[in-house]
């Protein structure tokens, strides 16, 4: 298929579509709107299931239920309604019941603005929900890496039998690129759903989903079974892109729609002779820790750069494990930082270092 032009939130809508979405419940938040308004007209066509449900946390429940029945579905939301959402993704987690979760990030805390902003990386990487658990997080920097990475996702969700979220912020929600709605992503085989509760007509027996162990012994050997997963997903599923990496004289840390306004700061500071490479964590959990195992000795330090103050800065100290100084640039309230503040921002280097 050729390329089309295609805003972000359409972009989710039409890839969860293309990746065999069967059922969307969600509920109406700023700027993600256009995600359950394009699935309302394409849902239905397709004899599939779409409710606006009464608020966020009747809609990530009945995400649980239809997850427990073995069907593909999905919610979309942001900040605040994924906040709402967190007990439900923890009861999701922990029945180990696959489902994708959009969250288009906007600025905060509370009801904060409807401007973009990275401020819910603890909410994805550390959930907000009870219990000892993970949701697989990857954060897009393109339209056409968000369509790539939803229609991924669900097959990553269905294979490791647990929640996936698609990270993106409200800029690339709402800005336009072109897309190949087509293009291939990794095949993956698939495991049957035999442990879904479709009645007793295709097994004996029956299948029953819940997150409820009251006896200890019995719930701290599921906890167990879960920390066994999430080592698997660890070893299986960081991604992340490393870029100049040849001789760099420092190297940013960036995601998302900063990463790609980090790219235009690295070719200001190159055009300056100062040579800066970078590393893109596109998964954000598990997080691309061995990236920094790469980083030439040589590097002068590193610097982190995020639409928020300093929540992904904690993995960057924890992976780089106090081998380089390192630095920090961020923007709150919703603005977007423009790549003449990152040029400052290496230019001023030690007058960011964090303790």
């Amino acid at each position: 298929m050729s390329k089309v032009l295609m805003k972000g939130n359409e972009a989710i809508a039409k890839a969860a579509m293309k990746a065999g979405l069967e059922c969307y419940f969600g509920y109406p938040i700023t700027p993600q709107n256009e995600v359950p308004e394009y699935l309302s007209k394409l849902l239905p066509d397709a004899g599939k299931v779409f409710v606006q449900a009464e608020s966020e946390v009747a809609a990530i429940n009945m995400v649980y239920g239809a997850a427990g029945s073995g069907k593909r579905v999905m919610t979309s939301s942001s900040s605040v309604g994924i906040a709402l959402k967190q007990e439900g993704i923890s009861y999701i987690a922990g029945a180990e019941l696959p489902c994708v979760i959009g969250s288009v990030m906007r600025g905060g805390p509370g009801l904060g603005s409807i401007q973009p902003s990275q401020g819910d990386y603890y909410q994805a990487t550390r959930g907000g929900g009870n219990g000892d658990y993970h949701v697989i997080v990857f954060a897009p920097e393109s339209v056409q890496e968000t369509v790539d990475l939803m229609k991924e996702a669900f097959d990553v969700a269905d294979t490791y039998r647990n929640p996936v979220m698609i990270l993106a912020d409200g800029l690339i929600g709402q800005m336009m690129e072109s897309v190949d709605l087509d293009r291939p992503v990794k095949k993956r085989k698939l495991p049957e759903k035999t442990w879904a509760a479709t009645g007793m007509k295709h097994h004996e027996g029956r299948n029953i989903i819940n997150s409820l162990f009251l006896d200890a012994n019995e719930l701290e050997q599921h906890n167990l079974k879960l920390q066994k997963k999430y080592q698997e997903v660890t070893k299986n599923e960081v991604k992340y892109e490393m870029i100049n990496m040849d001789h760099p004289d420092y190297v940013i840390v960036a995601y998302g729609t900063t990463a790609r306004i980090c790219r235009s700061s690295i070719e200001i500071l190159k055009e300056n002779g100062i040579e800066v490479g970078m590393i893109r964590p596109i998964s954000l959990w598990p997080y691309p820790k061995k990236a920094f195992d790469l980083i030439p000795k040589s590097v002068k330090g590193l610097m982190v750069v995020e639409m928020s103050l300093g929540q992904m800065l904690d993995d960057v100290l924890i992976s780089d494990k106090g081998r380089h100084k390192i630095a920090f640039y961020g923007r709150a309230g919703g603005i977007v930082p423009e790549p003449e503040e990152i040029v400052e921002a290496i230019m001023t280097f030690d007058e960011r270092l964090v303790d």
